[in-house]
């Protein structure tokens, strides 16, 4: 595959994680609810972890999409580094708190988007 073809699966696949990760986001600040465990009630510590998230999901997907979209290379390798952290923090909140749906999704965001941030580092 040439570079130019993994370059645009890479942005591709980034960008809709992305998106998916800012709409899960908006969905979980509307209702918070939908993160918890089954039998979990929802409390204003709940209400303040879906907007504390918020504040950082949407401006993260926010960076990200807009940097795809200018064509900056120089800054794209660190952008997706500090998303793919960002997704392993939530991988790991996700095993804690025993949300099978959480750890998975946040673990292969974090493993894209880490592996895309090396690639674009050394191209």
């Amino acid at each position: 595959m040439s570079p130019s073809t993994v370059r645009a699966v890479l942005v591709a696949a980034n960008s809709l994680a992305s998106l998916t990760s800012a709409g899960f986001c908006i969905a979980g600040m509307i209702r918070p609810g939908l993160a918890l465990p089954k039998g979990m009630a929802v409390n204003g510590g709940t209400h303040l972890y879906a907007n504390a998230y918020g504040a950082r999901a949407i401006p993260l997907a926010a960076v990200t999409l807009a940097l795809f979209a200018v064509g900056d290379r120089s800054t794209v390798a660190p952008v997706l580094a500090v998303a793919g952290l960002a997704q392993t923090g939530d991988f790991a909140i996700g095993l804690q708190q025993r949300n099978n749906g959480m750890a998975i999704s946040a673990g292969l965001l974090g493993v894209l988007h880490l592996a895309s941030a090396w690639w674009f580092h050394m191209r």
